[in-house]
């Protein structure tokens, strides 16, 4: 009949990390319901309306209205086959959805500066900045990538400045104490931990010299002082040693979800939503460094039996020198206190204080808010991985979850966005 038109919308499935549709839905103009024809294709991509965020509900959306509808079909139910040919591996459906055959994505790395076009045997360094913890790190998981290719060492370096941006103490100590738990978790996986002094532009390259490095990596960050520290650093570098950042802060990279500064999270949330399905996705487990620090060499890390690096002594000097803005004791820094703080007995994710926080989030006396972000801050938690544990839990707490990801992704990504 001439008042029915075909709509198509659909839904991410974060338990296989696919994207689904339903297609042709007959809108009825007189009582404004849709109603499903045909059943549902897998398609590696869609032009439908997309929830990414949310557990399987499907999403009606109208020109004159957005209705729910009901809850996906089970599993099983599901096509079992996505080709003729065969059915794919949980490392192919893997690489398909991160664009590569790696570990990362390619979409989350950008140039800084061209190398050799060979990579050489050397170790790979990532310069640890605004992401300091070593599990669900993109960044990380880049330099694994590129020193599985030849076997190569990998060493995480972190430039401590004697002043940022007026920290004190407060700041300065949790962010220390952090990357004392790191370096020992570094140890674990055969990763050389170095932890230098003074201005970037001169250490970062004195490190990559002195170990003779054949890569470098770096984690995104989108203020004025982190530009200028990469531009400088990769003036300074060997010519063939080729230096690259990943973003590791955001679900989406900022130079995916838009090309402009958008002029607020109305624009920018359909682009961050549109490119969910891709890159909001289970992290790969961290492998083991190919090879161990090689002695030979005459640098050796602050994480090793020969090290002279005294944490004691370091955190009680930053403590001194920003005593103005003293430590706070209600929150503990650490990629392990970050987990307890998310989903541990006390957690936010917990049913008492996730039940609370759409009608309480803005009481700062109720137990509702999340208290999240001084974890968020340093990097010692990853917001992908607050994003994917907290859609666990929509089907029950559904208006909580879904202001507290618009929040976590949509706002966060816009502030990036806006410095970027």
């Amino acid at each position: 009949p001439c008042n029915q038109k075909p709509f198509s919308f659909s839904f991410f499935d974060d338990e296989q990390l696919q994207p689904y549709i339903y297609i042709h839905l007959l809108l009825l103009k007189n009582d404004n319901i849709l109603r499903p024809l045909i059943v549902r294709g897998c398609l590696t991509q869609s032009k439908g309306n997309q929830c990414p965020l949310a557990r399987p509900i499907l999403c009606f959306r109208s020109r004159t209205a957005l209705q729910r509808g009901t809850a996906c079909p089970p599993l099983a139910a599901r096509p079992a086959k996505r080709s003729q040919s065969s059915t794919p591996t949980t490392e192919t459906a893997t690489a398909e959805m991160s664009g590569s055959q790696g570990l990362v994505n390619k979409k989350r790395i950008r140039s800084l500066k061209e190398g050799a076009k060979q990579q050489g045997s050397g170790p790979v360094i990532l310069w640890m900045s605004r992401d300091q913890r070593i599990n669900d790190n993109w960044a990380l998981l880049y330099a694994m990538e590129c020193a599985q290719k030849t076997s190569a060492p990998v060493a995480i370096a972190f430039n401590l400045v004697p002043a940022y941006l007026g920290a004190g103490a407060r700041q300065f100590g949790f962010m220390l104490r952090g990357l004392r738990e790191l370096s020992e978790a570094c140890a674990s996986k055969d990763i050389a931990f170095f932890m230098l002094k003074g201005d970037p532009q001169d250490t970062i390259p004195a490190l990559v010299a002195d170990t003779k490095a054949s890569v470098l990596i770096t984690d995104y960050s989108p203020l004025r002082l982190g530009r200028e520290w990469r531009k400088q650093v990769a003036a300074r570098l060997p010519k063939d040693v080729p230096f690259a950042e990943v973003d590791a802060h955001n679900v989406v990279p900022v130079w995916v979800a838009s090309d402009k500064r958008e002029t607020g999270a109305r624009t920018i949330r359909p682009k961050v939503h549109k490119n969910l399905p891709e890159f909001l996705r289970e992290y790969p487990a961290l492998p083991q460094a190919p090879t161990a620090w090689p002695s030979s060499l005459s640098r050796q890390p602050d994480n090793g039996p020969s090290s002279s690096l005294d944490w004691d002594a370091l955190i009680a000097e930053a403590l001194q020198r920003g005593s103005s803005v003293p430590e706070v004791h209600w929150v503990k820094p650490g990629e392990t206190a970050s987990k307890l703080a998310l989903e541990g007995p006390e957690g936010f994710l917990t049913p008492s204080r996730l039940a609370q926080y759409s009608a309480k989030r803005n009481d700062p006396s109720a137990k509702a808010l999340s208290n999240l972000s001084p974890y968020l801050h340093f990097g010692q938690l990853s917001a992908q991985r607050i994003a994917l544990s907290a859609s666990k839990h929509r089907a029950k707490y559904k208006e909580a979850v879904d202001g507290f990801l618009e929040e976590l992704v949509v706002r966060r990504e816009l502030a990036d966005n806006f410095c970027e």
